[in-house]
């Protein structure tokens, strides 16, 4: 019978066309399921909790796959780590019921959004930099308002496969750190190109570009081209997945 493990996942985007196997491009997922057909000389689909875009990274994507492999946890842990490219790291493996899936059993997921203001060398790949003065009150306003249930086609991108736009935000703040001005959100689920459209939006009323009382008429107009550009997706991390 085949078992079922569940991983969680550090990687640098930096070179991925992100996380889901592609024609083209070198992917997240596709290196684990090759570095574990390594390991187990089987075939064995990874199933990712998200789909991150080409360039983001994550610090807790979790996913899962099934085998029949006799390997013991550690063995597992051990051998992933010792394959895969550096720019991927296994922080765990644990095995799970028949029945988990990384994807349709997550209850929520949290990202983050670094902005610098200053110039950076060391970091400028892992986050957007830009040199306005932000009123980060109005910020936190637009934030504020998109706790709870709402329909996100605004912040969509117009390409996305969906049922429905629907997603519940349990927490959606702006803050100053470190002289990293970093927005973190949390919610059920997440659409395609949201968290990119909605740091967009909300850099423009933070530099009054966008007027503030704008926002919620652009959240209802469900229309892709009423918010703002996507931030660089350099700057998005996936930090956790809850079960």
């Amino acid at each position: 019978m085949k078992r079922n493990f569940k991983i969680t996942i550090e990687y640098d985007g930096t070179d991925f066309a992100g996380w889901q196997r592609q024609p083209n491009g070198r992917t997240v997922q596709e290196e684990i399921e090759k570095t574990l057909a390594s390991i187990t000389q089987e075939s064995s689909p990874v199933v990712g909790a998200g789909r991150t875009d080409s360039g983001v990274h994550a610090r807790g994507q979790v996913a899962n796959f099934y085998s029949n492999s006799v390997f013991s946890i550690n063995d597992f842990h051990r051998a992933l780590n010792g394959m895969l490219p550096e720019d991927i790291v296994i922080h765990s493996v644990e095995e799970v019921n028949e029945d988990f899936s990384a994807r349709y059993s997550a209850k929520e997921r949290a990202y983050r959004y670094y902005i610098s203001q200053r110039p950076a060398a060391i970091d400028r790949k892992y986050c957007w930099q830009l040199r306005y003065q932000f009123d980060i009150e109005k910020m936190n306003r637009a934030a504020n308002s998109i706790l709870g249930i709402h329909d996100f086609c605004a912040f969509c991108k117009t390409d996305s496969e969906t049922e429905h736009h629907l997603c519940n935000v349990y927490s959606s703040q702006w803050r100053l750190e470190n002289g990293l001005l970093i927005y973190s959100v949390s919610a059920n689920r997440f659409l395609h190109g949201m968290v990119r459209a909605l740091v967009g939006t909300m850099v423009n009323i933070g530099r009054g570009f966008t007027p503030e009382e704008d926002f919620q008429s652009i959240l209802q107009s469900k229309d892709r081209s009423n918010a703002g550009q996507a931030a660089p997706a350099k700057g998005l991390f996936l930090e956790r997945v809850t079960y």
